[in-house]
């Protein structure tokens, strides 16, 4: 059994969701002992506990530590099984959190697996669902994943309840390989509200626009939904564009008591600083497209502006699971980062 700290690095919740997935895909029992030792409170929430019990289901595995706030979880995994998964999260945890635990193993089952989540889709420190749909699955898509995911209502803080399908078709994963950013024309997103004014979202849209003017085309979609669409009140701003030779992102949910117009400038002005760096990952995309590199069978590259501390935490992860030789070199402003997988 592989015994792993989990208050390296960022010691937070990623590292605990990666874990079980590779677990999970190489059939090696682990032990997370410390979870989420640098959040407060320490130990495993909602969304945690959720994310740990799918992937267990996805490969009949036998967990023990399965409690709010555990922070020692023991993960033997059984073989992996495609079929049809309903999970429901029972609070606002967030739904594309629990993704990034179940998709890796989803697509290493080898057969069609249909998953019916149940969340939060917008939330604060995490990805908002439509970055997830316009930025992470068109990255994978690159690297051979077939995966469609649709909308059924959206959630938020604190009542959740939002829903989404997601359908895993089974798939090799081609290496991602991104070595020049390429010539951005056109900027495109989605700034939505739901159950609030429409007016939260003009002023996202607006702002987001002017920021991105001299960068390309903007295009962002305002969408004001109703109770029918979604349980509670929120929004987010998601901005994305692609190339031939890249895909950026930049998202940002709406919060309380902050301005429509701060919320959109965060993401816009992340997307605008990827952009001029001659970034081909976006800073959020380069830590979650790293599990999905190391799994292919021949070497991914990439360029990113930064390597974020969730980036360092799961490398470091992945060589402890996996046969992995990582590395790094500067190139102009951004890191370039190579994964060369080895034999499992």
């Amino acid at each position: 059994m592989r015994d792993i700290d989990g208050s390296y690095g960022e010691g937070g919740g990623q590292l605990l969701r990666t874990a079980c997935a590779l677990a999970a895909i190489t059939g090696e029992a682990i032990r997370v002992r410390n979870v989420r030792a640098r959040r407060a409170p320490s130990g495993l929430a909602p969304q945690h506990l959720m994310a740990v019990k799918a992937v267990g289901a996805l490969c009949e595995a036998d967990v023990e530590g399965l409690e709010l706030r555990s922070q020692d979880v023991v993960f033997r995994p059984g073989r992996l099984r495609g079929g049809e998964f309903r999970f429901d999260v029972g609070t606002a945890g967030s739904v594309t959190l629990v993704l990034q635990a179940l998709l890796p193993a989803a697509i290493a089952s080898g057969m069609p697996v249909r998953i019916h989540l149940i969340g939060g889709t917008d939330i604060r420190a995490a990805p908002p669902l439509d970055y997830f749909r316009f930025v992470l699955l068109p990255l994978l898509a690159r690297m051979g994943a077939e995966i469609d995911a649709t909308l059924i209502r959206r959630g938020y803080y604190p009542r959740g309840g939002g829903e989404i399908t997601v359908a895993v078709q089974p798939r090799r994963l081609r290496p991602l390989r991104l070595e020049a950013p390429g010539t951005v024309r056109e900027i495109r997103g989605i700034a939505h509200v739901s159950n609030l004014p429409t007016h939260i979202a003009t002023r996202m849209r607006d702002t987001a626009a002017r920021i991105l003017a001299d960068v390309g085309r903007v295009d962002v979609e305002q969408q004001t939904l109703g109770p029918e669409k979604a349980v509670g009140q929120g929004g987010a701003i998601a901005l994305w564009t692609s190339t031939e030779r890249a895909l950026l992102g930049g998202a940002n949910v709406a919060q309380r008591g902050i301005p429509a117009e701060r919320i959109a400038e965060a993401a816009a002005q992340s997307l605008r600083e990827d952009i001029a760096a001659g970034a081909t990952l976006d800073v959020h995309a380069a830590d979650q497209v790293l599990v999905y590199a190391a799994l292919a069978a021949e070497p991914s590259v990439f360029l990113a502006r930064t390597i974020s501390s969730h980036a360092a935490t799961t490398l470091w992860l992945l060589q402890q699971l996996l046969t992995l030789q990582i590395h790094t070199s500067t190139a102009g402003t951004c890191t370039r980062l190579m994964l060369q997988p080895g034999n499992r």
